[in-house]
């Protein structure tokens, strides 16, 4: 019993010291973008379904959070990316029915102009695919979320399913650019793409958690967050598990917490539990 209490307390300490700034951010980020990426759902739901019309004349859509933290969703002409043909306002946690569409006022915004260009660079690097860097599978499609904050001017792209049923975690990027939108630099998040089930099918024996590990970061990625909080609805387990070389981090959907700890405390305790067992 004292052996348990003083590895309960470990665990405690080893948790709480876990929670750092860099974390934070992390999780932070990862919220942003989901809360970005459920805009765009939302907004090409109704798009698709409201303006059949203007359907031919999309050039692409975007996401982005206001002074007031509500969520933007915009669609631009393929003929003029900078005519708005639709532009739709979402609560800070976008539902399925925005707060207001707009289709009066069509010309965009600075940040407005700054988001598309970013965004139409990424997804013409990764079209051309001049160095092979980007990777493509079957039943997928890329989906690239520009984010000009104060933490830099980004696009993200992630690789989402075209088949039902899955979660996709990997193939998935970071395109940076300077103040003056010019192309800066460009990152692999994961190395490859794994695919989890929404569920195991077996009702006795529900999966609980999923894991994965992680060879290019530290901890988990603020896109695998996103990815997590987009599906948690639809997936049976509530805890999913990356794995590094020296760090452990715990993602838990349902309270969309996160926390870590060091390799080395992780494996103690699974070794205690295996014992236990």
């Amino acid at each position: 019993m004292k052996k348990l209490i003083l590895l309960l307390l470990f665990i405690s300490v080893t948790i709480s010291y876990s929670q750092n700034k860099k974390t934070e951010r992390i999780l932070e980020e990862g919220k942003l973008l989901f809360r970005l990426e459920k805009g765009s759902w939302h907004g090409t739901d109704d798009m698709l379904s409201r303006f059949k019309a203007k359907k031919d004349s999309i050039g692409g859509y975007l996401s982005y959070q206001t002074e007031s933290n509500l969520i933007n969703t915009i669609f631009f002409s393929k003929f003029d990316s900078e005519k708005i043909l639709v532009r739709y306002t979402f609560d800070s946690l976008p539902k399925v029915k925005p707060i207001k569409i707009d289709t009066i006022n069509n010309v965009a915004s600075e940040l407005e102009k700054s988001l598309i260009l970013i965004r139409q660079d990424a997804r013409s690097r990764t079209i051309s695919n001049k160095d092979g860097f980007f990777t493509f599978y079957e039943n997928t499609a890329l989906n690239f979320i520009p984010v000009i904050n104060g933490r830099g001017r980004n696009v993200f792209i992630l690789t989402g399913p075209q088949v039902g049923g899955v979660v996709l975690i990997g193939n998935d990027y970071k395109l940076s650019y300077d103040k003056n939108n010019r192309f800066d630099e460009k990152m692999k998040i994961h190395n490859t793409i794994l695919q989890f089930q929404y569920n195991s099918g077996n009702k006795e024996n529900p999966t609980v958690e999923t894991i994965h590990s992680h060879v290019v970061t530290e901890y988990i990625s603020s896109t695998d967050i996103c990815t997590l909080l987009l599906y948690k609805d639809y997936v049976e387990w509530n805890q999913h598990i990356v794995i590094s070389k020296k760090k452990v981090s715990i993602f838990n959907l349902e309270k969309e917490s996160l926390f870590t700890m060091k390799r080395k405390a992780w494996e103690k305790i699974a070794e205690h539990q295996n014992k236990k067992n």
